[in-house]
């Protein structure tokens, strides 16, 4: 029972009706994030997040967060590199108040100047704090590292000269530019009447349709290796290479890849470099996929002197992805796995929610389960070597390491995929 209404002004609203379920969860996703900032605007598509829960021409901050704490709701949001969503949870009676909040805080938010001081310090802690999260920062490293100047590696927060710069006005302008119908999706998922909720959604469907702003250039890799010295414990790394974007081809090959190598405790990565040699607590892979490009990436912590030898194994097993077709009992394995991930996660209105959205956005429809999992069921080990040869090349290689790494014994031409 998925539904589809395109409002006058060109705003997407996509439901799923299931009505086992006493929830009902809904979101606005707007297609702009760091990604899509010039340089002087660094962090606003955050702050702006942050800036709308700042209180209303109906509500204040408090009311705001008193209003659903009063019926055990949720009312959240968070920005990404390509877009900004903001969210709510509740039972499906109290759907009505959830739009009515959703659409407040959107459309009516004040920007008022003693907020946006008071939420300018908030968010320079949030940098401070990420500051002193090595296990955090060592991917923001990375992808700075990787996309070179390109604003895709540019901090999704900013930094404290750029968010010191902004002003109620400068973020009011911005998100006019931004927030725009055609590039607005709105999914609920959960029970949920779909005639109702478009006619909750009223106040959305008065906005003024504008054309929205070309996409930018699209950011080539950049290969090489980057070390940050800290006086710290662990050495944090994270190495990469190319990866997939959200609609390429051979996607499903490459989460089933991903599977692989670093996603579980049955992994490559995970059985051979922490159960089989004891030499990291935490070490896994993940994709990191954008609407054109995308990267591969793999995090590891470790003591200074096992550094080298635990970037020799990552860089052995993408080889051996390369050279060694998967065994058959090995990818069924991972196709199971994913499969299982995946449904037990659809089990929850927030989560069919949010991929009601996601393939809306990057495909301009609704993609069934099974169209899904028929599509990882016909993806063989020749897939997986063509991708893995595709990918995996010396050019986007990167490597990135905080801690005491002044003195470890790695260099640029020992980190290669030849």
């Amino acid at each position: 029972m998925i539904t589809k209404t395109v409002l006058d002004n060109g705003i997407r609203v996509i439901s799923e009706h299931i009505p086992h379920l006493h929830s009902a969860s809904i979101g606005v996703w707007v297609a702009t994030g760091s990604r899509h900032e010039g340089e002087s605007e660094r962090g606003i598509s955050h702050f702006i997040e942050h800036m709308l829960f700042k209180g209303t021409e109906r509500r204040t901050a408090r009311e705001i967060a008193r209003e659903i704490d009063s019926v055990g709701g949720v009312l959240n949001a968070f920005t990404s590199r390509e877009c900004t969503c903001y969210y709510a949870k509740v039972l499906d009676t109290f759907l009505p108040r959830a739009v009515d909040l959703l659409a407040d805080i959107l459309l009516n938010s004040l920007f008022a100047d003693e907020d946006v001081e008071k939420e300018r310090q908030v968010i320079l802690q949030e940098i401070g704090m990420i500051e002193d999260t090595p296990d955090d920062l060592i991917h923001d490293l990375f992808t700075r590292n990787f996309w070179g100047g390109h604003p895709l590696g540019k901090s999704i927060i900013g930094t404290a000269e750029s968010v010191g710069s902004f002003t109620g006005a400068m973020a009011q302008e911005y998100r006019k530019r931004r927030y725009l119908p055609c590039d607005i999706i709105i999914s609920a998922a959960g029970r949920v009447d779909h005639d109702e909720l478009v006619k909750l959604l009223a106040p959305f469907a008065a906005m003024i349709p504008e054309k929205a702003e070309e996409a930018g250039i699209v950011p080539v890799p950049c290969g090489g290796m980057e070390r940050f010295q800290r006086d710290l414990e662990q050495v944090h790394l994270c190495l990469g290479t190319r990866g997939i974007s959200h609609t390429d081809a051979n996607r499903h090959a490459g989460y089933l890849m991903n599977t692989l190598l670093g996603s579980g405790m049955s992994s490559r990565l995970f059985q051979e470099i922490r159960e089989k040699r004891g030499l990291v607590y935490s070490v896994y892979s993940y994709l990191s996929p954008h609407t054109d490009v995308g990267s591969m990436v793999v995090y590891a912590g470790a003591e200074e002197g096992k550094i080298a030898q635990v970037v020799e194994l990552v860089l052995a097993e993408l080889k051996r992805l390369k050279r060694e077709p998967v065994p058959d009992e090995e990818l069924e394995a991972a196709r199971n796995h994913f499969a299982g991930h995946m449904l037990l996660s659809l089990e929850s209105s927030d989560n069919r929610m949010t991929r009601l959205a996601k393939t809306e956005l990057h495909f301009g429809r609704n993609i069934p389960v099974e169209e899904l999992l028929e599509a990882f069921r016909k993806v063989t080990a020749e897939d997986i070597l063509d991708l893995a040869n595709n990918l995996f090349d010396d050019s986007s290689l990167s490597l990135a390491l905080i801690g005491r790494v002044a003195d470890i014994p790695l260099e640029s031409d020992m980190v290669n995929l030849s």
